[in-house]
């Protein structure tokens, strides 16, 4: 586990020096202060009750903003190193590849979740500080909202992880990782869109679909935040039973991490330097 801490280490220190984690705690913070102000007009006046709202907002925000950052974080995290040949150095160490890919994951997911938690946190900071009462549940959605959106960001950087153990240069990576985002966040909702459409309720039910989003991480983050607590009149989706578990959500989220993770494992383990 030291050498996974001290790759992890080396991760944050080069996305610190690359500005990455400074650029991606603004660009969270700035859109979250915006969503949290501006995105209360529903409620009839700036910050009263805004929470609900906001939770709905940036859940939407998130499925977009957070696996493209993920994606542009993680798809040369292998194929940059080995073009570069860093990698033959690192691994010149007594430094296992497994050990490599979890580090350099723990990296940066480390680096999202600071991000998320401190650009996020500044809508509930904002809130907080304009003397808004808002309900104890309305703050356990919003926790709930921060923890899966590290999730989700930790379930497209093992997938960029896997898009870097199979391209053979960095273009091809950053070519694929585009195409999997549009897959994953538009493609794949428009089409079960069309297939609804077409089937008129006939076979694709409720719960049907339920089943069906959880072949998409993006969709998983999706139910676990628009479909249950207090915010499900708020977001669009009232229409879904809401009957998916917490833990059935939590375990589907978790597979995405580690199959495709596992994957790009055993992919660079087999891989000519």
């Amino acid at each position: 586990m030291r050498t996974v801490a001290i790759i992890a280490g080396k991760e944050i220190q080069e996305g610190l020096r690359n500005r990455w984690v400074l650029a991606t705690t603004l660009l969270l913070a700035a859109l979250a202060l915006s969503l949290t102000f501006l995105g209360s007009a529903p409620t009839g006046n700036v910050g009263a009750g805004a929470l609900d709202v906001v939770v709905v907002s940036l859940s939407s925000l998130t499925i977009f903003l957070l696996p493209l950052i993920a994606l542009l974080i993680s798809h040369d995290a292998i194929v940059g190193e080995m073009e570069r040949g860093t990698m033959i150095l690192l691994l010149s160490y007594p430094v296992g590849r497994y050990q490599v890919v979890l580090g350099k994951f723990c990296g940066h997911v480390l680096i999202l979740a600071f991000a998320t938690v401190i650009g996020y946190g500044v809508a509930a900071g904002a809130l907080a500080v304009s003397g808004t009462k808002v309900l104890a549940a309305s703050w356990y959605a919003f926790a709930w909202m921060i923890g899966t959106s590290i999730m989700l960001g930790a379930a497209f950087v093992a997938i960029g992880y896997l898009i870097s153990s199979l391209a053979r240069d960095r273009g091809t990576a950053a070519g694929a990782a585009v195409g999997v985002w549009l897959i994953m966040v538009l493609v794949f909702d428009m089409a079960l869109l069309g297939l609804l459409v077409v089937d008129q309720g006939r076979i694709v039910s409720a719960s049907v679909l339920e089943q069906l989003l959880f072949l998409n991480p993006a969709d998983i983050y999706r139910l676990a935040n628009l479909t249950g607590f207090n915010v499900r009149q708020f977001s669009g989706m009232a229409g879904l039973t809401g009957s998916t578990g917490t833990p059935a959500l939590l375990l589907g989220m978790a597979l995405w991490i580690a199959i495709p993770l596992g994957l790009a494992t055993a992919s660079f383990a087999r891989r000519e330097l």
